[in-house]
């Protein structure tokens, strides 16, 4: 009975130490990024901190079908309406789908297009290219829209800055304990001076970025997060001759690629071609080169380093170079 005791009380006080020690660490699993986040990586080490420009609210708007003169299709680098808003603030009406309520553009999809009152002459298809192979895969040979509407939500223009160092207790002790010992293992790989890449686990990597803290405004400047399974590898010329498959079929649209560079692609692998190829081919805005353009001018937190996705910042120069295309 007295060891049966000993041993209660002996885990009673490692569950406690256990709960303790999360506690303590738990305001760390505070993520704003979807990469800190995933990597279990704290946003004081990897969250930016550089103010970003102000959108009017005005500019996010979803033209009506009926009054659009550019139809955007596109995933969630199209649903905050940020590129977008640049073609509205000179004069542009543009309706926003998603690939979510699209599926894919069909044989049928001009005659669909007149079905829902869309008269405008520019189609934008807007695809990240993490996902482009697949979107391209499912349109080709697809025969018949099958549209799903989805719910249209407010856009409101995100946060200038983010608010940070808010403690937060609602989240899992162990997410806080495995933050934190990511933090103590990183603090010694930062000070290697052969250090060049790490892996977190969960899809997520690290790489050290030349001149990174002229490209990045957040504390451990020197290195970024990526999605681990983004390709080196460049698009062949498989995905070129679906292109001008769906090209074909929207012959009386001016169709406009807008095939969106990894987060990789744009800081690891410039090398890439697809984007000459597609410019070349398709007239298709060479956004690897504009992004990469804008990293030669240390524009700061582009792709910012806890994200997948473009800051304000990135979306605007983004915008600018379609509204080009589209002249």
């Amino acid at each position: 009975m007295k060891q049966e005791k000993i041993f209660s009380l002996a885990v009673f006080a490692a569950l406690a130490l256990y709960g303790a020690i999360g506690f303590y660490f738990l305001p760390l699993a505070n993520f704003t990024g979807p990469l800190t986040r995933m990597g279990k990586i704290p946003e004081s080490l990897f969250g930016w901190r550089k103010e970003q420009p102000a959108i009017d609210p005005a500019y996010l708007v979803n033209a009506p079908w009926q009054e659009a003169d550019v139809l955007a299709i596109g995933d969630s680098f199209s649903i905050p309406h940020l590129w977008q808003s640049v073609l509205t603030k000179n004069g542009l009406k543009v309706h926003t789908e998603t690939w979510e309520a699209m599926r894919n553009i069909c044989e049928d999809f001009p005659a669909w297009l007149q079905s829902k009152g869309f008269k405008g002459h520019y189609v934008a298809i807007e695809v990240v290219e993490h996902n482009f192979k697949d979107t391209l895969n499912r349109s080709v040979g697809c025969k018949h829209m099958n549209y799903h509407a989805t719910v249209e939500l407010p856009v409101v223009p995100p946060p200038r800055l983010l608010v940070r160092n808010l403690a937060d207790y609602s989240g899992r002790f162990s997410v806080g304990i495995q933050t934190e010992l990511h933090v103590l293992k990183y603090e010694k790989l930062a000070t290697r001076p052969d250090f060049s890449a790490w892996s977190l686990g969960n899809n997520v990597r690290m790489n050290r970025i030349k001149d990174g803290c002229k490209l990045f405004s957040h504390q451990s400047c020197n290195d970024a997060l990526f999605l681990a399974d983004d390709q080196a590898e460049d698009l062949g010329e498989d995905a070129l001759n679906k292109m001008q498959v769906i090209n074909d079929s929207l012959e009386d649209y001016q169709l406009t690629w807008v095939i969106v560079p990894n987060k990789s692609t744009t800081y690891l692998y410039p090398e890439k071609q697809f984007w000459n190829k597609t410019e070349k081919r398709f007239h298709a805005p060479n956004l690897l080169r504009v992004l990469r353009g804008a990293v030669a001018d240390r524009t700061t937190d582009l792709y910012p380093a806890n994200e997948t996705h473009l800051s304000t910042t990135g979306y605007l120069i983004l915008g600018d170079a379609i509204y080009r295309s589209l002249r």
